[in-house]
């Protein structure tokens, strides 16, 4: 499902580039993994996505937030934007979908973001049909 979810959003065409899959982030000998991560070559950011089956709570928000912190102070270079994170989470008939943009108040880079992202709705229409089609196989 995390594959399929890549492809959608390279098929988008807004400047994604694939970075990798189940990115690994090593802090203090212990490994976290990103689902996925993107590099938006407009937006000139990260741009990271957490799946959740279930419902997302609190725990996934901070989970989220340390890999925004992390990508910000380590793998973002000179001239990079802050990275934008994406928890997506599915539970039965809910869908939620919520973007985090870690410490981002500049309202000119919010409404460039708003732009060049996937809208919500096209998130969740598209993780509908992936768990849909999970079920059926």
């Amino acid at each position: 499902m995390v594959e399929k979810l890549g492809h959608f959003l390279l098929e988008l065409g807004k400047g994604f580039a694939f970075i990798g899959q189940q990115y690994r982030i090593t802090l203090n000998n212990t490994h976290f993994y990103v689902d996925l991560v993107f590099y938006h070559h407009i937006l000139k950011c990260f741009v990271l996505i957490d799946l959740k089956r279930g419902k997302a709570d609190h725990h996934d928000v901070g989970q989220m937030n340390l890999y925004l912190n992390y990508f910000k102070n380590e793998e973002n270079t000179q001239g990079d934007g802050a990275p934008i994170g994406i928890v997506l989470a599915a539970e039965k008939d809910e869908i939620l979908v919520e973007y985090a943009t870690g410490s981002i108040s500049n309202p000119l880079f919010a409404s460039k973001y708003q732009i060049y992202l996937p809208k919500k709705e096209s998130l969740e229409q598209e993780l509908r049909l992936l768990l849909e089609e999970n079920e059926n196989n």
